[in-house]
């Protein structure tokens, strides 16, 4: 993919992004709510689009934001697939930064 075709989806990706964004602001639901899992939907869509920006920004990947972007989505996808252990194979994202 070369760079404009790269500088165009990133900047349709924040479009995008402002979209979903905004309506997971406008979503009041709390944990415990009966609309959490639907607000969790929307931030999970947020996390993707953070994922394609960062996979497909021109130069080298950045591991810091690829490592930060893996992991939020992995917990924020537990919660809709809560005997995969997702939340707890975000421990190895960080093992070489220590």
């Amino acid at each position: 993919m070369n760079i404009d075709d790269r500088l165009k989806i990133i900047k349709t990706s924040w479009e995008l992004h402002s979209q979903v964004e905004a309506s997971y602001m406008d979503n009041p639901a709390k944990l415990g709510d009966d609309g959490w899992l639907e607000k969790q939907r929307t931030l999970l869509a947020d996390m993707a689009l953070h994922l394609l920006q960062t996979s497909i920004n021109p130069g080298e990947i950045k591991l810091d934001k690829l490592r930060n972007n893996i992991h939020a989505i992995l917990t924020i996808s537990d919660q809709f697939l809560p005997n995969a252990g997702l939340k707890k194979a975000t421990e190895k994202l960080y093992e070489d930064q220590e």
